[in-house]
């Protein structure tokens, strides 16, 4: 299985800086090739949104290229994989809860991520940032958003307590596509819009993967987003 992708990554108008991170890194293995994907959106309410979003990161980045190697090379199961990430969710939330009692602050970020291994996906989530599924007629949520009415984050990765990310697993077929994006990034496009512009079966290069994702990002900019916007997407191919 191969892999066409790009990253869209702006701070938006509201904050010089950018407090979502992503995350993207595929490698080929001798059981094929694996893919990481993720958004993190920093909340803009509290103090370093950045910090709290960099940081998932950066553990993320670390646990693909270690945890999850050795896992490979040792043969493990899909359900093994889930909780070794599942520990690292947990590693997260007490590593940014101790920091923000040392700094006398509160801080958070939503944390969406997939795992693609040939044909297979593995999906956690917190928070409202969103992953979808798109095929040539159809997108489909994989998320559920964790907010209130009004934007408030029920669930996060943070300094607010320990909660179980939400978990998915399917089939990622030749031609089909998948979306992570931050709320700013979706909430000024309709779905029927994002379908359309990214719609896998039209996406043939990278080079039109990133020009798709920018002009999604320079709409909503035009139409008051203010926040800051990211995505990342992945098609899968033979």
């Amino acid at each position: 299985m191969q892999y066409l992708t790009d990253v869209y990554w702006c701070r938006g108008s509201a904050d010089r800086r950018n407090q979502d991170s992503v995350v993207l890194q595929q490698a080929l293995t001798g059981r094929g090739r694996v893919l990481l994907a993720a958004v993190c959106d920093g909340m803009g309410g509290l103090s370093q949104g950045e910090a709290a979003s960099g940081y998932a990161a950066v553990q993320l980045r670390e646990w693909f290229y270690t945890e999850l190697f050795a896992m490979m090379r040792k043969n493990k199961r899909y359900w093994v994989i889930r909780r070794s990430l599942d520990r690292l969710v947990f590693h997260m939330q007490g590593q940014l809860k101790r920091y923000a009692a040392q700094e006398g602050i509160s801080l958070g970020t939503t944390m969406t991520v997939v795992l693609v291994w040939e044909e297979v996906w593995l999906l956690w989530h917190l928070g409202d940032s969103r992953a979808y599924r798109l095929r040539k007629r159809r997108m489909e949520q994989l998320t559920t958003d964790h907010a209130q009415d009004g934007g408030k984050l029920t669930k996060c990765l943070g300094s607010f307590g320990c909660f179980v990310p939400q978990h998915r697993m399917g089939v990622l077929k030749p031609g089909e596509g998948i979306l992570l994006c931050t709320d700013g990034f979706r909430r000024r496009a309709a779905a029927g819009e994002l379908q359309e512009v990214l719609n896998p079966r039209e996406l043939k290069a990278e080079a039109q993967i990133g020009r798709r994702l920018r002009e999604i990002g320079e709409t909503c900019m035009k139409r008051g987003e203010r926040d800051h916007l990211s995505a990342v997407y992945v098609k899968a191919c033979r």
